[in-house]
């Protein structure tokens, strides 16, 4: 096993099953570092013979809270936003399929991750939102990516509340592919069942052939909503107020400007 300091890396299933493990409980918190760990290790395989699929889960009682409100500020935002952008592309666009399981919060950031990959399973008392608009700014990457995986309406309610919702909702709305006590042995059970008997070959045509035209759709979202994140948004004065107001631990002041 292979381990960063954020990232547990190992190969399961005779090399079948690449296994990623966020690994700083109990926020797990997607920084630069978490971005760069998991965009290093789905480089490293990507290309690895046999290889059928992955498996994305979190160390801890926490999928993630989240990115990191520092890097959201001002003079780091660009930085953050290409780094994150970055990774969801590579996921979304990997040759395999990602199979991702989540228990207790799933936020932000962390539930951008999990919606580039495929199938999520979910404890029943899991979460999931897109909190942002609570610090006076928006979720990039979800706004592209949650109208793929609910119906539109569920995905604006998300996006526009920023109200977290709980495992069984997920569910209902489609966010969720299914719901388990012990999500990450689900998730392996579907591996084992429905990929592992697989070629590796035909497995990886199949995903080119659902996934291609997404791709060639999200590279060109994720560039118009970084635009509007760091053009418009952050030249407001209530985005910059609302994430002081969080660093500050304080209720936020809006000026509606």
């Amino acid at each position: 096993m292979a381990e960063a300091d954020c990232l547990k890396v190992w190969l399961d299933r005779d090399g079948a099953l690449l296994r990623l493990r966020l690994n700083r409980p109990k926020a797990n918190i997607c920084d630069a570092a978490m971005i760069a760990a998991l965009q290093a290790a789905l480089d490293a395989h990507r290309d690895r013979p046999g290889l059928r699929g992955v498996l994305l889960d979190a160390e801890g009682p926490h999928f993630s809270f989240g990115a990191s409100v520092e890097e959201h500020l001002a003079d780091r935002c660009a930085q953050m936003l290409a780094g994150l952008h970055a990774l969801i592309l590579a996921m979304v666009d990997y040759p395999v399929p990602i199979l991702v399981a989540v228990r207790g919060q799933c936020l932000g950031g962390g539930l951008e991750v999990a919606l580039a990959g495929g199938p999520i399973w979910a404890r029943p008392d899991a979460a999931f939102g897109q909190p942002e608009m609570k610090l006076g700014v928006f979720a990039p990457a979800a706004s592209c990516l949650l109208p793929w995986r609910v119906n539109h309406s569920a995905a604006e309610d998300l996006l526009w509340s920023g109200r977290s919702i709980p495992g069984s909702e997920a569910l209902a709305i489609g966010l969720v592919h299914a719901l388990a006590d012990d999500p990450e042995a689900a998730a392996t059970a579907y591996f084992d069942e429905h990929l592992a008997p697989k070629s590796a070959a035909a497995l990886a045509c199949a995903v080119a052939a659902t996934r291609a035209p997404r791709v060639r759709e999200l590279r060109e979202r994720l560039a118009e909503v970084e635009r509007l994140y760091l053009d418009r948004l952050m030249t407001t004065r209530d985005a910059n107020e609302g994430l002081d107001a969080f660093l500050a631990k304080r209720a936020p002041q809006w000026e509606h400007r």
